[in-house]
């Protein structure tokens, strides 16, 4: 993600207004309000797939399986 502000700011530096708003337009990442995006775990900050939302734990699946004792899950065979 930071690497397009790196070269924006280079482009802006060369004084070439209508290439830099070019590049913006086509590089910069969506502002998303949905999605998986926008699911983080709450312990490692790891993002998609393999997060658990189930009773709002937002934990992803590497975390939970490290705490589920903890939180009072059991595991059962």
């Amino acid at each position: 993600m930071g690497d397009y502000k790196k070269l924006l700011k280079q482009l802006e530096q060369k004084s070439n207004k209508t290439k830099a708003v070019k590049f913006l337009k086509h590089n910069k990442p969506k502002d998303r309000k949905s999605g998986l995006s926008l699911m983080r775990c709450r312990r490692c900050g790891k993002r998609g797939k393999g997060i658990i939302k189930m009773y709002h734990l937002f934990y992803c699946h590497q975390c939970f399986r490290e705490i589920a004792k903890n939180l009072g899950f059991k595991k059962y065979d």
